[in-house]
């Protein structure tokens, strides 16, 4: 089954201008072409264009993508470089996630706060709360400050 540029882009839910760009810095060597110049995308450029959205998502650079696009197109020579892009990005994607759960941690450390400050009704209380108090010691410890100084927030 083949697909124009915008039926693609739905079914990947990219724009047809994001397609477009892609093509533009080739991305999409693999997508043919009808005689009068327009795209056609079959399915199997459709799981090219999943797996392009999933390493820009995870921080590749565009550079990086094409990289690896171009060393697929060389064939088997290039097995070991892509191992190698794959590995790099995994370890970036995995000092990510650890970032975010440290954040998710702090916002999750804050919304309890207010709760209590909430079902108190006193900000005050929310303070004096000692299981808050050990949590907030354990979220913010790395962060290289004395939070007890700083937070009245």
């Amino acid at each position: 089954m083949t697909f124009t540029i915008s039926q693609a882009a739905k079914k990947v839910g990219l724009t047809a201008h994001t397609l477009r760009y892609y093509d533009k810095e080739g991305l999409l060597p693999f997508v043919k072409r009808t005689a009068s110049g327009i795209r056609f995308f079959t399915d199997k450029d459709l799981e090219w264009l999943v797996l392009l959205e999933c390493l820009k998502e995870t921080g590749m650079s565009i550079h990086e993508i094409k990289q690896y696009i171009d060393w697929f197109l060389a064939g088997d020579s290039t097995l070991e470089k892509r191992l190698e892009l794959f590995r790099r990005q995994k370890k970036r994607l995995e000092k990510q996630i650890r970032s975010f759960q440290q954040y998710m941690d702090k916002i999750n450390y804050k919304i309890a706060f207010y709760e209590e400050a909430v079902k108190k009704g006193s900000i005050d209380a929310a303070y004096h709360n000692a299981c808050l108090q050990k949590e907030k010691e354990r979220v913010f410890r790395k962060t290289g400050f004395n939070s007890n100084a700083t937070e009245k927030n």
